[in-house]
């Protein structure tokens, strides 16, 4: 594993006996690795951003199914299934705007349903054998993003982050931060610009850490510095991950993305959104078809205070995510190459001929 990528995300460990993961709740003080067996561990590290990330939540889900596969006891494939699906349905209650979680979990329970005349250790098997499979994928599709994300970039370029898009969110690599891991590792010389990222500091509390870790000199910034930040110059190109992208383009993706978009195409600056095409939803006709997870107001009035900073009983309104308008996004960069307007066609393209 290179600098750019000391720390792994999500996986199995050896044995297959339980969900290894990093608990980024900890980062960036602390380096803590999660060894997890029990379903409600499980699915509470997902609903608590233990594990975050649209590709990483799939991964670990695909992971925790297996794992729940491997403990259900039946006699016969009915009770098998019946058990297999309830973990299922609890896993996919954890999260609601991701869809990878959902892509996932539908792909490890077609695997049982394909095989029911299997014996059960023999589909136990198989579906071990397709969680690994989620894992390696999901590496190659971000090495994939990493090499045409990068040929839109020139060595010296200002770049500006929001969220955490890195191999922290995925199984390595990640999507907007493939392009600066693989650069790095070329001898780029980027000048980075990382959004803190309100309310939950994705920004600053993993992006930061994950560059600084792969020998680079991020610059933090609060969230409102950065129309200031690209007015001055500094910035040649946004780069952002996607949660969910709509079929005609719409991309959604944590809260605050919407604000940085409108300020790059103020100031003429392309703006590119890094998404796996697992990452599609062609289900969702536009961003409003898209639900926005909605979440405990104490992120905002308390989470980072010693005390609490809000009066008692204001009201608070804390979406997860926003969606950007395909109207504002310059170029969507995926496993197959960077796809240009009109959104609606070349999405369609892709999913055709090489796609999800």
């Amino acid at each position: 594993m290179t600098k750019s990528m000391q720390y792994e995300t999500v996986a199995l460990d050896d044995d297959g006996d339980a969900l290894v993961i990093l608990d980024q709740t900890k980062l960036p003080g602390e380096v803590v690795s999660l060894r997890l067996t029990r379903q409600e561990d499980i699915r509470r590290a997902i609903r608590l951003l233990q594990v975050r990330g649209a590709p990483a939540i799939g991964a670990a889900a695909a992971c925790g199914l297996y794992l729940a596969a491997k403990s259900i006891d039946a006699d016969d494939y009915d009770a098998f299934y019946e058990r297999l699906k309830a973990a299922k349905d609890a896993l996919a209650a954890t999260r609601p705007t991701a869809v990878n979680l959902f892509r996932a979990l539908d792909r490890m329970e077609n695997v049982a349903s394909a095989h029911r005349e299997q014996a059960l250790p023999r589909i136990k098997t198989l579906l071990r054998d397709e969680a690994i499979r989620i894992l390696e994928e999901d590496a190659a599709v971000c090495r994939a993003i990493g090499e045409h994300g990068l040929g839109l970039l020139r060595d010296g370029d200002g770049i500006l982050t929001h969220c955490n898009a890195g191999y922290l969110a995925t199984t390595r690599y990640g999507t907007a931060l493939a392009p600066i891991h693989l650069g790095l590792e070329r001898g780029y010389r980027f000048k980075l610009f990382v959004d803190e990222t309100r309310p939950l500091l994705q920004g600053a509390r993993l992006t930061a850490f994950e560059l600084c870790a792969a020998g680079a000199e991020p610059t933090l910034i609060c969230d409102n510095m950065a129309a200031c930040v690209m007015k001055s110059g500094r910035v040649q190109a946004v780069l952002v991950g996607c949660d969910r992208l709509a079929a005609n383009g719409d991309a959604c993706n944590k809260i605050g993305t919407l604000g940085v978009a409108i300020l790059a195409k103020h100031y003429g600056i392309p703006f590119y959104v890094c998404v796996p095409t697992s990452t599609f939803d062609p289900r969702a006709a536009t961003g409003d078809d898209i639900p926005i997870e909605q979440r405990a107001p104490e992120e905002i009035t308390e989470m980072w205070y010693e005390k609490r900073m809000a009066p008692r009983g204001v009201r608070v309104y804390n979406p997860a995510f926003d969606v950007t308008d395909h109207e504002l996004i310059t170029g969507i960069v995926t496993e197959h190459g960077v796809l240009r307007p009109p959104y609606g066609e070349s999405i369609r393209r892709v999913m055709r001929d090489g796609g999800a």
